[in-house]
């Protein structure tokens, strides 16, 4: 992985296909890093990939009292400033979708089209709030091997993805590797983000919603709510997915990305 000081923090990033003219900037989810897009790399092989582990997890700096959603939005802006790149195509998954929508907001000039995986733009409620610091706790006291033999049956959909696949230690690795430190920080500032809900309804570009039929964190009807907001806006459901669409379903999940790529006025425009 590539190194690069953004505002006094390291920031990690892979880049790959570098002599490629369109750019795509892919953001991963919590308790994720970059490497849950490697089921892309192949299908993808035609774009230049800007992979970063976002501040707070992989081998990005994490140690932080909070991270919020807008910071990280300004921070990959910097990163592109710094590898002279003014205009990019973004996808993000969940906590990403939430960030590549905040980075649209304030960046409007600077994106080519969205792809926004099994995530909802808006802020927490009053009950999500409390249930999302309260989570924050519970990592900080038992850690991320433990959160996630509890829990990690909410990000994949079981019934169809086994526990002895590549998929599930893939996603079990990413998982118990995030920092207790980055997580808490993470989940702290998420807590206080801002809502996109309505601002969502100014979005111009080319943009493609796609949830997952089993996700337990973002219903398909939640989502689906969200695309009918966003004018022009393309929406699918992967069936018998949950959470990681890219990674349960890859085949699917490529094909559909790369209909959404070569359709008329995305490409460089």
């Amino acid at each position: 992985m590539k190194s690069i000081s953004i505002r006094g923090i390291s920031w990690r990033y892979e880049e790959i296909n570098a002599d490629k003219e369109d750019v795509i900037l892919l953001i991963h989810g919590h308790p994720f890093n970059h490497t849950m897009w490697k089921y892309q790399y192949d299908t993808l092989k035609d774009f230049r990939l800007i992979l970063p582990d976002l501040k707070g997890y992989g081998k990005t700096a994490y140690n932080f009292e909070k991270i919020f959603i807008e910071e990280q939005a300004l921070d990959l802006a910097l990163l592109l400033d710094e590898l002279e790149i003014e205009k990019v195509h973004l996808i993000g998954l969940s906590m990403g979708g939430q960030i590549i929508v905040e980075f649209q907001r304030l960046f409007p000039h600077r994106v080519k089209s969205l792809i926004i995986c099994a995530s909802l733009p808006n802020a927490e409620n009053e009950e999500s709030y409390s249930k999302r610091l309260a989570l924050a706790e519970s990592i900080k006291q038992t850690g991320l091997l433990e959160y996630t033999k509890k829990d990690i049956h909410k990000y994949i959909n079981l019934a169809e993805i086994d526990k002895s696949s590549e998929t599930y230690k893939h996603l079990f690795k990413m998982m118990t590797e995030t920092t207790i430190e980055g997580a808490v920080a993470s989940h702290r500032g998420r807590a206080e983000r801002r809502d996109n809900s309505n601002y969502v309804k100014s979005i111009k570009v080319p943009t493609l919603l796609i949830a997952g039929e089993k996700d337990y964190f973002f219903k398909v009807d939640s989502m689906r709510g969200l695309a009918e907001k966003i004018p022009n806006s393309q929406f699918v459901v992967i069936e018998k997915s949950g959470h990681i669409p890219n990674m349960e379903r890859p085949h699917l999940f490529n094909d559909l990305i790369l209909k959404f790529y070569h359709s008329a006025n995305i490409l460089n425009s």
